[in-house]
Parts: structure tokens; sequence; C-alpha cells
């Protein structure tokens, strides 16, 4: 049911990422047209990034009635399957943003999705997730005013949100809002105080550069940044910008901000088409962490650092290349569900969902 106030008004914010889950989502390809003739290898990767998530907690797989008995072989019958009209497969951009209150509640907070900036249509069906969703698990909808992706924001729980510029201001999301009425809608949806913004995402982003393409929060006060020693490389001085504005930087409790270099993939070609391949684009599940790898020495890097930064949690990596082909990694195909909805996700596995 759609609400008349903000989610900040009922005491509703959104939680980081490493907070408990319930479970997690995942939309099954259906536009073979997103994958530049790689769809088949694009899918084996989607399988493998939910089992890897399923060794930790329930992941639900959304697909369109035209893929649904090629998802239902994919994925086998230990995974619930809800039957769901889509575009495409992108659910942490387009699906419902979780949010709870510190009642034990938990909402869903729904921004306008436009296919990043209008770039790839048709996006209609993909728009209608989160309603579509909020009715079958019975919750609170918030819809906002505005255009807004999941990955192009994250949070430390505490009161911060990291953004980049590139993107949440960009003309082609909300050309009528001005950085500060974003901001006050980031803060009413989202129940943060404090917006952080980079400058700029990764360098020529099909997406207007996303923040999980360079960074994320791991745990309050602390950001892992991509980072690169080659000046010839066009993000080099992107990235060296983004750590020096994060380190004069401080959180919405007035802490200073912690970075920490993560290494960058090598940019790459598969058959012509071009990818930027990005370590921080990883899922923190309940006890562990898939993250993506791409056949490099920098995979073993960035896995240990994960798990230094999460010493309770086991890291699992997963080969993510072709997934890269349509413009994300393993943090894009998933959405993480928090604890607060068991019940819902519950309801909506056994009454929604075919085996």
């Amino acid at each position: 049911m759609e609400q008349g106030t903000t989610p900040a008004d009922d005491g509703f914010s959104m939680p980081p990422e490493w907070g408990p889950h319930s479970g997690c989502l995942v939309s099954w390809p259906c536009n073979e047209g997103t994958w530049s003739g790689f769809a088949k290898e694009a899918k084996k990767e989607y399988v493998e990034v939910i089992n890897a998530v399923n060794e930790f907690e329930q992941v639900i797989v959304l697909s369109d009635p035209s893929t649904l008995r090629e998802a239902r072989e994919a994925v086998g019958r230990s995974i619930p399957i809800l039957e769901i009209p889509l575009n495409d497969s992108w659910i942490r951009d387009n699906g419902p943003i979780f949010i709870t209150s510190s009642r034990g509640e938990f909402a869903i907070a729904q921004f306008g999705f436009n296919g990043w900036g209008g770039r790839f249509p048709p996006y209609d069906r993909d728009a209608k997730v989160p309603e579509i969703l909020s009715q079958k698990m019975k919750s609170r909808r918030y819809v906002a005013p505005m255009v807004l992706e999941g990955g192009a924001i994250c949070v430390d729980g505490e009161g911060t949100l990291l953004t980049t510029e590139s993107c949440l201001l960009n003309p082609n999301r909300n050309p009528g809002l001005s950085k500060e009425q974003v901001e006050d809608l980031l803060k009413s949806h989202l129940g943060v105080k404090k917006i952080l913004w980079l400058k700029q995402g990764i360098h020529k982003s099909m997406i207007d550069g996303h923040i999980d393409g360079v960074a994320a929060f791991v745990r309050p006060s602390t950001v892992v940044l991509a980072a690169t020693d080659d000046e010839r490389d066009p993000n080099h001085g992107i990235l060296s910008d983004s750590r020096s504005l994060l380190e004069s930087s401080s959180d919405a409790r007035g802490r200073s901000i912690e970075v920490v270099d993560f290494p960058m993939p090598r940019r790459r070609e598969i058959n012509g088409n071009r990818i930027a391949p990005c370590y921080t684009n990883f899922f923190i599940a309940r006890g562990g962490i898939v993250a993506p790898t791409f056949g490099e020495a920098d995979d073993r890097t960035a896995i240990e650092t994960l798990g230094g930064l999460f010493p309770n949690h086991e890291v699992v990596g997963v080969r993510s290349e072709h997934i890269g082909v349509g413009g994300g990694e393993v943090h894009c195909i998933t959405q993480q569900v928090p604890k607060t909805a068991d019940k819902a996700l519950s309801f909506l596995i056994e009454d929604f969902c075919s085996r």
C-alpha cells in the first residue's frame, strides 16, 4: 500500500548491506540484446552467482513469463522462482529499495526507473517491479518523485550516503531537480542525514558512473575505493580526485573517512565488446561475500582484501566478465532483503513462487 508520508517521517531508513538479511532477489536474463551475442555465457555466470549466494542465504529468482521454463531448468528445484513481467535483469537498479525501522518493520522505497537515462528501452515492466513486489509482500510502499538506480548509491547505516554527481545529477535522470532537491529527497526517502558526492564514476560508463563501479562502504566511516597506478588510464585522475575528496570529508556522525585501496581490473574487450570490470561490485550475504573475478592476478588481492575487511565472512569469487558485457557485475544483479522481512519473504515463497 502506497503511503502519503515519507519514510523518514515514519522512522524508516535504508540499512547497510552488511546488515542481517532474509534473502536475496535476482532477475533472470530475458533480453538477449543486452548481451551482444554472449547471452549463453552471461546466463551461466548468473547461475554461478545465484548458487554462490544461495550457500549463505535464500535466493529468489524473478523471471519474465517468456523465460520461466529456461530459468527453472537453469537454477534447479532448490531455488524458488517468481513469475513477474520484466524487460531486463538488473534488479539492483530497477528493483525495490528495502528500508527498515527500529520497531522491526520493513517497507519498500520506490524510485522512478527510466532505463538508465532512457538509454536502454523498453523499461516499463522493470519500472513496476517494486510495486508488484510490494503488493505480493503486503508491505508499505513509499514512492519518491525522482529517478534513481540502486547501484548509484550506498549507505553506511548510520546516516551517510555515498553517490556520484555524474549519475544522480545527470540531466537524463532528473532534469527538473537541483542538487539540493535531490539531497532532500534522498534524506526523506532513505532516512540518511548526509550525502557524500564523488564527481564521477568509471570513465565513459554506459550508465553514467554508478558508485558501485568504484566504491563501497564496508563499515561505518570506511570505504573501499578502486585505484590504479597507470597514469595513462583516464580513471587514474578520476579516482585520485575521489580519494582526496573522501579523505577530506566526514560522515554524518563527524568521523573522518578511512579509504582502503582496491585494485581495478584492466579494461578489456570480448570479441569487440568493451567492458569495464570492477572488484567493488560485490554482494555481502549472510556470513559470506560473493565477489566478481576476471582471471587476473588482482583477483586474489581483491578477495584477500575483502577477507581482511570482513573476517567473519567467507569470500567466494565468481568469474563475471560476461555479466560485464551487459554493463554490470555481481552487485548489479542482486538485491538484499532485510531480516525484518522474513515473514513477508516466506509468504512470497509459499504463495507466489513455483519450484
